[in-house]
């Protein structure tokens, strides 16, 4: 049922944002063949759909796969240095291949993206006692570290503006032409839903993967890979959007439960539908002028994002208490079988 309430609120929200613009758009003018109405639609408010719509289901996605692979629902490209990875890796472009076209800038962010990836799994692995919050925390700081180093090139090679694009994210420059690397989400979504219960069990451990058969080394680094690759293909088009794999998936499991065959879906779903609301609200909340997407989806992000670390703190503490009562309580039962001490 939530899934086809969302589906449907998507087709509604994905018809009404092609209207809603600095040049008004008339669905009569597009019936009678008004040429100037049409160009408008055709080069501008189609192309910024689609590339809204991969990038709340792409997102949405690789932040699910990261949590599940991750067993940590605070993991996201944000929080996992995926995105600063992959703007490190469009800085380099910049630095070594200045000519380079978006498909080039597109593969050096996807060999960052993907290696600072692994290399932030490959750390926190090695993590003995990993509290569920002190792993984004390290992702953040590595990310951190990352940016600060991009940051500093830039500077040094005088490459601040020409990085400034794909620092903040914004939906103002898609265009028929150069945006269509967004495309690559789609194949690598349906990866994900192939290998979705794959992805199921490498998440809870790698004894149980072993068990079952499942090469736990090999699904791990190619769900991380699927979802570095859709990161990069993101913030090549649109830039740095962040939050959106951290909120979306939660918000759905509270609703479906953790496990990625099930929530799936609705997490695509939910996470256009956010990300659609959110850029909408940045095209009128100030019109004609228009906000980055950055910026709103930020500030709703943020404080979502406290709410999230409160609610799975507060549960998380319930549980432990939960469990040790029961494990209290089966102790007492195997006492009073036993007839007590000798």
């Amino acid at each position: 049922m939530l899934t086809i309430v969302l589906a449907v609120s998507l087709v509604l929200l994905s018809i009404l944002s092609l209207f809603v613009g600095v040049i008004d758009i008339q669905l009569t003018s597009l019936l009678t063949g008004d040429l100037e109405a049409l160009r408008i639609f055709f080069v501008s408010r189609l192309p910024r759909l689609l590339a809204i719509l991969c990038t709340g289901v792409g997102m949405s996605v690789a932040g699910l796969i990261m949590q599940q692979l991750c067993m940590n629902k605070f993991v996201s490209p944000t929080t996992g240095a995926t995105i600063s990875s992959a703007q490190f890796g469009i800085l380099l472009a910049l630095l070594f291949w200045p000519g380079s076209s978006l498909m080039g800038r597109a593969i050096f962010a996807f060999i960052t993206a993907i290696l600072g990836t692994w290399i932030f799994v490959w750390f926190i692995q090695r993590i003995q006692f990993k509290d569920v919050v002190m792993v984004p925390l390290v992702g953040i700081m590595f990310g951190n570290v990352i940016g600060g180093v991009t940051n500093y090139l830039a500077y040094k090679y005088e490459m601040t503006q020409a990085l400034s694009s794909w620092l903040v994210g914004h939906f103002s420059l898609v265009l028929r032409g150069r945006y269509e690397i967004v495309y690559l989400v789609v194949p690598l979504v349906i990866l994900a839903f192939i290998f979705a219960n794959h992805f199921n069990i490498v998440g809870m451990g790698k004894d149980f993967s072993k068990n079952l058969g499942v090469p736990y080394n090999l699904v791990l680094f190619m769900g991380l890979t699927i979802a570095a690759m859709i990161t990069a293909s993101v913030v090549v088009v649109v830039g740095s959007i962040s939050y959106i794999g951290l909120i979306v998936p939660n918000v759905v499991s509270m609703f479906k439960g953790d496990k990625i065959r099930g929530t799936l879906a609705d997490t695509a779903l939910f996470g256009a539908i956010f990300v659609l609301v959110c850029d909408m609200i940045g095209r009128v909340v100030i019109a004609p002028y228009e906000l980055p997407i950055e910026l709103i989806v930020g500030i709703l992000g943020s404080i979502l994002f406290i709410g999230l670390l409160l609610y799975r703190l507060k549960h998380g503490r319930r549980a432990v208490r939960l469990g040790s009562a029961s494990a209290g309580s089966c102790a007492a039962a195997a006492f009073h079988m036993d007839g007590g001490e000798d």
